[in-house]
């Protein structure tokens, strides 16, 4: 073989063995950059941790320790961190500190999770209905977002805890039930521009039905964007139950969340400080993590980044 013919095989070689890099798919390069995005795997990693650990140490305390979280012991009250075997410290009834901000953290969570999920769901549904179908369709999911963003949330929110108890299930289902016009008008406006690009236009004339319009050509558009919109929810979800319970309409005492247990912490200020710090610090960096998480996820997602190019 001739040395011109062996630099043409090199080429060919070089040539093949780059391809696979930029014909990666936009998913691939996303985990590729997220990889690399030292924050944001942090931010994960810390809600990752903060989650499991609200799901499984109440199992072990419940079963194996036998404790119960709302169980008072009074001459215990007020002690400071480190003492009588408290961690954190102990409360104005004497209960444990720690078990209830995990406990806390169990049901603030929950609530941050179902309700963005179900809002995603409500508003990425319903948005992409809207935007596709237009017309009178169009009108009416309009005309019901417009009737009921005039209303005061905390207004429905009082009626709400006057009629029922504000227990975790209720409040997912009023912030569900409050928080999907926003979601519903973003993924609107995106599948409106979605519908008129080329790709949607030649599947459409080649016959595809709308179903298939909408789920194989539509939705895997916008569903980078709900990721990012959910994440960024459930950051605000946190912080709306911990105003609700400043409020008095959230979950009510005994069971604990951040919000009221940093509610009650007011009243204590003086006496134990350490009741305020803790929850205020918990809700803080969870709620730092989404907001992390959904920048980097946005990052990630970028259609416009270029593969390979983000180094």
């Amino acid at each position: 073989m001739s040395s011109t013919e062996k630099s043409s095989a090199v080429a060919v070689l070089d040539t093949s063995a780059e391809q696979p890099r930029y014909a990666r798919s936009l998913w691939r390069d996303a985990l590729a950059h997220l990889l690399r995005d030292r924050l944001t795997l942090l931010a994960l990693a810390v809600l990752l941790a903060m989650t499991l650990a609200s799901l499984l140490l109440p199992l072990y305390v419940e079963n194996v320790l036998n404790l119960d979280v709302n169980r008072t012991n009074i001459p215990l009250r007020f002690k400071a961190p480190g003492e009588s075997g408290a961690l954190l410290g102990t409360d104005h009834l004497g209960r444990d500190q720690l078990l209830r901000l995990v406990y806390g953290g169990q049901i603030s969570l929950a609530i941050a999770y179902s309700a963005s999920l179900v809002i995603i769901v409500t508003g990425g549904t319903l948005g992409m209905v809207s935007g596709y179908f237009g017309g009178v369709i169009d009108d009416i999911i309009m005309w019901v977002i417009n009737i009921l963003s005039s209303v005061p949330p905390l207004f429905i929110l009082l009626v709400a805890s006057a009629l029922w108890e504000p227990s975790p299930t209720v409040l997912i289902l009023i912030l569900a039930a409050l928080g999907w016009f926003g979601t519903c008008r973003l993924v609107r406006g995106e599948v409106l521009s979605i519908r008129e690009r080329d790709y949607v236009l030649s599947a459409k004339a080649l016959g595809a039905s709308n179903a298939r319009l909408l789920f194989v050509h539509i939705f895997p558009n916008v569903f980078s964007l709900l990721i990012v919109t959910g994440t960024i929810i459930a950051g605000n979800l946190i912080l709306i139950e911990s105003g609700l319970s400043y409020l008095g309409v959230g979950v009510q005492p005994p069971t604990p969340t951040w919000g009221n247990m940093l509610t009650d912490s007011r009243n204590y200020f003086v006496t134990g400080v350490h009741l305020v710090v803790w929850p205020g610090i918990l809700i803080m960096i969870t709620v730092l993590c989404f907001y992390l998480i959904g920048d980097g996820l946005r990052d990630a997602l970028d259609p416009r980044r270029k593969h390979g190019m983000d180094k």
